[in-house]
């Protein structure tokens, strides 16, 4: 979908008295995004991730035409503060890592900032793309059994990203053993096929993404805009697995 719209904020949402600097330097507060029932027999570990503080203050509501938007649930915002994963998966193995993207040149930032483990969305924390449907891909070096993807695009200010597709695979091209794990383009506009997901409201606490341990060394994500500008913008991307064996 490639629709523009406008937000308006209403309400008031006293956000928390943290201390937000420069990039690298902010406190954080632990939340968390969404879980799946999706896990193996065994030994499994709480992963408590650290979310940056909110970089707006109001509740976010798009108006426009959005077909494919999910609706607020605050109370499922609060039970998602944990999630869990197999023993030996609870670490950020995409932190570091090399980023490719086809936007090579970054109208903002380098690509470096999206695996640099810091999802602070102030100014210099972030990687701002061409217009159009856009992609960055994580090397994660080997092949690993990933669990969890969980990603920021932008939060300074209420948006809302098309045609995100998140996909793994051990073809750094993308063009055999792909696996889709989402996808929220609602009419293919972007021809990767038609998605079933929601489009979101971007927020600090950014998307948990399901991976079920696929295996793959790559990770690729897509997007196509968004309802403030053409531009496409990603903050962090952390991926949670262990090396397959």
């Amino acid at each position: 979908m490639k629709l523009k719209t406008n937000l308006i904020l209403l309400g008031s949402i006293i956000a928390t008295s943290l201390t937000l600097s420069s990039c690298g330097d902010a406190k954080k507060t632990p939340e968390a995004g969404n879980t799946a029932p999706a896990m193996p027999a065994g030994d499994l570990v709480d992963v408590t991730p650290t979310y940056p503080k909110p970089m707006f203050i109001g509740t976010p509501v798009p108006t426009g035409d959005i077909p494919n938007l999910e609706k607020p649930d605050p109370e499922a915002v609060k039970a998602r503060l944990t999630f869990k994963v197999p023993k030996g998966a609870e670490q950020n193995v995409a932190k570091g890592k090399p980023v490719t993207s086809s936007d090579p040149l970054p109208i903002i930032g380098t690509l470096d900032l999206i695996t640099d483990g810091d999802p602070d969305g102030a100014d210099g924390c972030y990687v701002e793309l061409a217009p159009g449907h856009q992609w960055v891909q994580i090397d994660l070096g080997a092949s690993h059994d990933i669990w969890k993807i969980l990603l920021w695009h932008f939060h300074k200010q209420t948006s809302i990203y098309f045609d995100n597709n998140i996909q793994i695979s051990d073809d750094k091209d993308f063009k055999t053993g792909v696996t889709t794990l989402y996808n929220n383009d609602h009419d293919d506009s972007s021809k990767l096929g038609k998605g079933e997901q929601k489009a979101y409201v971007e927020t600090n606490h950014g998307r948990l993404i399901e991976a079920k341990g696929t295996k793959g060394r790559y990770v690729r994500l897509y997007s196509n805009g968004n309802t403030a500008n053409e531009m496409n913008h990603y903050i962090e991307v952390a991926v949670y697995g262990s090396p397959s064996k």
